[in-house]
């Protein structure tokens, strides 16, 4: 599953980091806090490794 934003693409990365034990997981906030405890390394390899370019930094609701 590829990441939507370029927000989100980080946050797997930080998330895969501290699964491999590359970052110390107390360091972890919000999305890839619980990214890392409910996606799997494959899951979030996956979306860690989708491009940036041509990604809207967040996506949500426009006004």
């Amino acid at each position: 599953m590829p990441a939507k934003s370029a927000a989100q693409q980080k946050a797997a990365g930080a998330a895969l980091a501290a699964k491999r034990g590359d970052a110390p997981k107390s360091k972890l906030r919000g999305a890839s806090k619980s990214m890392e405890e409910s996606m799997t390394r494959k899951e979030l390899e996956e979306m860690a490794s989708t491009p940036r370019e041509g990604k809207p930094e967040h996506t949500g609701k426009s006004a």
